[in-house]
């Protein structure tokens, strides 16, 4: 394991630009994760790890063997003092782990033999997209599409709110246009989450096989994704509150799908 003494160091500024930059995850195919919980999840999904960074003093707080099992895989070693650890990290309070591993790579053929999937439209809040992926790996949903506009997956944030679902569930990128039809292809007929005049109740589809777009925080579902959809249904609710948030609205959908 190295000893990062310097804040030129040039893992230690990989590692930030990771949490920082959209365009330089892109470009490498990284993504920058933390936490010794985080850390184990991606080593039992069977994620490559590329760079990992420990505070000093904190070692002994990863289980026996896998610091050895690491760097048998290749894993560039490196421990940090308090003041250059927390340069890499975009929290607060750092934990005692900063990595970096390869992103998930899901192109659209995972869509294949789906039965669920949830498509966001424009879904733009990192908190809200994390929740979303870890809610629909939860209950085994089939795969989530990341439409037009959407965050990035892969940001530290919603990297952290996914609790280590972005490791397995499927989550695919395309363009909203390309989904459905890869989708109607396959017999899925495809819901809008909308107040619209022919909106009916959730529980009056069948979504045993089925697709349904959840929209943005702001605007909800665009006029274009409503348009090209099959129907258009609300979740009822008896109270005074006009909407929901977007990840509590998919998550009250994906149980209606996979209850």
């Amino acid at each position: 394991m190295i000893r990062i003494q310097s804040r030129q160091n040039a893992a230690l500024r990989h590692l930030a630009r990771l949490g920082r930059e959209r365009k330089y995850r892109r470009s490498t195919g990284e993504m920058l994760c933390e936490g010794e919980k985080m850390l184990q999840e991606a080593v039992a999904s069977g994620a490559q790890i590329q760079t990992l960074l420990v505070r000093e003093g904190r070692e002994g707080c990863l289980p026996a063997g896998l610091l050895a099992q690491l760097e048998q895989s290749g894993t560039a070693l490196y421990s940090a003092p308090d003041a250059l650890f927390c340069t890499a990290s975009g929290v607060e309070t750092p934990q005692g782990v900063i990595f970096s591993c390869v992103q998930p790579q899901w192109g659209a053929d995972a869509l294949d033999g789906k039965n669920q999937v949830l498509l966001l439209d424009g879904l733009q809040d990192p908190g809200n997209l994390g929740t979303i992926l870890r809610t629909a790996e939860a209950f085994a949903l089939g795969a989530v599409v990341l439409c037009e506009g959407c965050a990035d997956p892969f940001s530290p944030k919603v990297v952290r709110s996914t609790m280590g679902a972005v490791f397995r569930l499927p989550c695919v990128t395309l363009p909203l246009e390309t989904a459905i039809a890869r989708l109607r292809r396959a017999g899925l007929p495809v819901y809008a989450t909308a107040l619209h005049a022919d909106s009916v109740p959730l529980s009056a589809v069948q979504l045993g096989r089925a697709a349904v777009i959840i929209g943005s925080e702001g605007r909800g579902v665009s006029s274009a994704a409503i348009g090209q959809s099959d129907r258009r249904v609300i979740i009822p609710m008896k109270g005074r509150a006009e909407s929901l948030n977007a990840g509590v609205a998919a998550a009250i959908v994906i149980y209606e799908m996979t209850k």
